[in-house]
């Protein structure tokens, strides 16, 4: 059941293009503009850029961003369509469906992954000490919480515009505290400790392991295994909000 949804998502998305460019094409174009925004900065010799610093953070927000808004719309669509509705009288269980999703957006969260780095590393030259495999993976496993989140938040909203006004709430917030403009030990005790919880917090100190050491460390692997913890609760989560019947 669970790759039978899979499947159908695929294909739905398959001639989707629009879809497909918002997925694949457009965090490649934002790690552009950050490159650009920091191209004729003047540094001492040795000195690194500041574009290996916002840009590799940039490889976990942005595809953070792209899914959720993607996942979350989609799914609404499925259930004011009444397809989600159609779908729950089957024998289908709610998790599988959920899952198949899950599973589905996580692909194509991959692909933007590769993507992203791709361009980070062999056109702006991304020049960090650990190896870009880990940048992946973190990139990879932050993109499938977008999906997690978005598949959580579409349970919550009736319209595509409730849909995106979750994005204040959830996704901002988290990017505001996730030590990106203001390191948290710079942070007052309230925000420290409310950015300790946040998942995206997580994903940005696992990538300045990456940045700062050439082999993976106890803390990478702790964050990681800490944000996947949170991808699957998260899922159980909207799982368990899935309504059977559309209001």
């Amino acid at each position: 059941m669970t790759l039978a949804t899979t499947a159908r998502v695929l294909e739905q998305l398959r001639h989707d293009h629009r879809s497909i460019a918002l997925i694949l094409v457009v965090p490649a174009l934002l790690l552009a503009a950050v490159y650009f925004l920091f191209e004729n900065e003047t540094l001492p010799p040795g000195f690194p850029r500041t574009f290996d610093r916002v840009g590799l953070m940039m490889l976990a927000i942005f595809p953070f961003v792209v899914m959720f808004l993607v996942t979350s719309i989609t799914m609404l669509r499925e259930r004011t369509s009444g397809t989600l509705e159609r779908l729950l009288t089957t024998p289908i269980h709610k998790a599988d469906l959920l899952f198949g999703y899950a599973l589905a957006f996580s692909i194509m969260a991959a692909l933007q992954s590769l993507v992203a780095t791709a361009v980070a590393y062999w056109i702006f030259h991304l020049d960090i000490k650990g190896s870009p495999g880990y940048v992946v993976m973190i990139a990879v496993i932050n993109a499938v919480l977008g999906v997690a989140l978005g598949l959580l938040c579409s349970a919550f909203a009736r319209t595509e515009f409730q849909a995106v006004q979750f994005m204040p709430v959830v996704v901002v917030p988290q990017i505001l505290l996730c030590g990106l403009f203001v390191a948290r030990d710079r942070m007052n005790d309230v925000l420290d400790a409310i950015s300790g919880v946040l998942p995206l917090t997580f994903s940005v100190d696992a990538l300045q392991e990456v940045a700062n050491n050439t082999e993976a460390t106890q803390a990478l692997w702790q964050d990681t295994s800490i944000m996947a913890g949170i991808v699957v609760g998260v899922l159980i989560l909207a799982s368990l909000t899935l309504r059977r019947q559309t209001s």
